[in-house]
């Protein structure tokens, strides 16, 4: 069967690889669509330390079923549309013991630390398959990645009380937007792209604000009544953006990083004290976190064609990653049909 590897950075290629053998706990799927991840960009560009090349990338992932193992229950069938938990967990690390295995100590990713899923087909165990026919194929695909924004607001503990800085309008972002104005915060959106805070306005948020044309902290300021953001969430993964999180939230507020920056940041110790705030990370999505994604997208109330940058052919995507490399203010999503 076909499928794309990054073959070594900034070099894709379609090729032909076997379909692995199914065991009696697993299923074959076909793949409708992938949607390409910030990881997928940066092992095209070679900055991302976890893969090995070369590497199928993808893992936001719609498909259909069309091959159960002997001892997959009797509820999943073949013709089923789902899409797919993308994530392994051992079980014993610390992280598992907390029921935390979103953040396993030996977590492998689609993609990422193992191939992906930007092939015809694809073997998974039938526990790592969500069901749903109600959704189409693009919002299926895009599950995965609004489950990490999702997941990021619940680290966050966000209520109805809290003013929420979200920085960083991509599709993480938007998953924390949504995720936040449905819990009945204020949402601010904080981006460098008008584009992307026009969506983001769409999404949920309250109000936007362009840091490349206007302060930050004015800004702020005016909307919290000086006394800054109760939570901020960064989803941009830059160390302008780190710092402004740690800068900007409330005395006793809660930062939540989603973002990997690309270099060491630095940070007055003294405002993480006297302010007494939470700094957390957040990594990947629950179960249960995908299915809230689920049942929101099931409201059809979410404007996917904005959220959706461009539709591919397979030989297409190294096209697309380097015009991503180099627009990276542009792209929302690249979804690639198969």
């Amino acid at each position: 069967m076909l499928a794309v590897q990054i073959t070594k950075p900034g070099s894709v290629k379609i090729t032909e690889i076997s379909q692995a053998p199914i065991n009696s706990d697993e299923l074959i799927l076909k793949v409708r669509y992938i949607g390409l991840c910030g990881s997928d960009l940066s092992s095209f560009l070679g900055k991302n330390p976890m893969v090995k090349y070369p590497v199928i990338p993808g893992h936001e992932i719609a498909a259909e079923i069309v091959e159960c193992g002997s001892e997959v229950p009797e509820h999943i069938s073949i013709g089923q549309h789902v899409t797919v938990n993308p994530y392994t967990n051992c079980g014993t690390c610390p992280s598992c013991k907390n029921d935390r295995v979103n953040a396993c100590q030996y977590n492998q990713t689609l993609g990422v630390q193992r191939d992906g899923a930007l092939s015809e087909y694809i073997t998974v165990k039938w526990q790592k398959v969500l069901i749903e026919n109600d959704l189409t194929d693009i919002e299926l695909a895009l599950t995965e990645p609004l489950s990490v924004g999702f997941h990021a607001v619940d680290r966050g503990r966000i209520t109805d009380n809290d003013i929420v800085l979200v920085l960083g309008c991509g599709m993480i972002g938007a998953g924390a937007i949504v995720r936040s104005a449905l819990r009945g915060a204020i949402v601010i959106a904080a981006d460098i792209d008008d584009n992307k805070l026009e969506m983001a306005s769409l999404l949920g948020a309250h109000y936007t604000i362009n840091s490349q044309k206007s302060d930050l902290h004015t800004e702020l300021s005016k909307l919290s009544k000086e006394q800054g953001p109760d939570v901020v969430i960064e989803a941009a993964g830059n160390p302008i953006t780190y710092l402004a999180a740690i800068n900007e939230v409330a005395f006793s507020g809660r930062v939540v990083c989603i973002g990997y920056a690309k270099q060491d940041i630095s940070f007055t110790s003294s405002k993480f004290v006297q302010k007494e705030m939470d700094i957390m990370g957040s990594r990947n999505a629950l179960p249960k976190d995908i299915q809230v994604v689920i049942n929101y997208l099931k409201r059809k109330t979410c404007p996917t064609e904005k959220l959706v940058t461009q539709i591919i052919t397979p030989e297409e995507t190294g096209q697309a990653l380097k015009y991503w490399s180099e627009n990276p203010g542009k792209i929302s999503k690249i979804l690639v049909k198969l």
